[in-house]
């Protein structure tokens, strides 16, 4: 018998993630070692590790290998990744087949993890989905301000009751 406690889910139930619209989405690593910046990097410009540098390079390739699917707003903060991913329809506003969140980020940390030959990741990561324009905004704002206050995942607004 395991008596390993289930970890509670953070999904909406019943959601469909592959639906079109947007999600703020947090990343951490592993322990929450900052090893995505190089030490001493000014907090107004960030200068990436190697890792980070992969980290970014996987985000930026979310789009080439899901066309339906754009990185609207990124941040590579020391220990953590926030985005914006939107996902689309076509021009006509139907729903075009799209993988889930979970598979897109899982499709991005498996790749950073082969990069490197181990993982980094901790387990999961966080998701918001971003019901209008105004929680939109405030979460454009965050992830922007985000290396000039250097806050923790843990630090994040309530952007859900915008």
């Amino acid at each position: 018998m395991n008596n390993l406690q289930k970890r509670k889910s953070i999904r909406i139930e019943n959601y469909d993630y592959s639906t079109p619209g947007a999600y703020f989405i947090t990343v951490c690593v592993h322990n929450r070692k900052p090893i995505l910046w190089n030490v001493g990097a000014a907090t107004c410009r960030p200068n990436l590790s190697k890792i980070g540098s992969m980290v970014e390079t996987a985000i930026l390739q979310i789009p080439k290998h899901y066309p339906m699917v754009s990185v609207d707003k990124y941040c590579v903060m020391p220990d953590h990744i926030h985005m914006i991913l939107s996902i689309h329809t076509n021009e006509n506003g139907r729903q075009i087949a799209a993988p889930t969140v979970s598979t897109l980020i899982g499709h991005m940390k498996r790749w950073v993890s082969m990069q490197i030959g181990y993982s980094v990741w901790q387990k999961s990561f966080i998701d918001r989905v971003i019901r209008n324009e105004k929680s939109y905004h405030a979460v454009w704002e965050y992830i922007e301000n985000n290396p000039i206050k250097l806050d923790t995942a843990s630090d994040m607004p309530d952007f859900e009751n915008m």
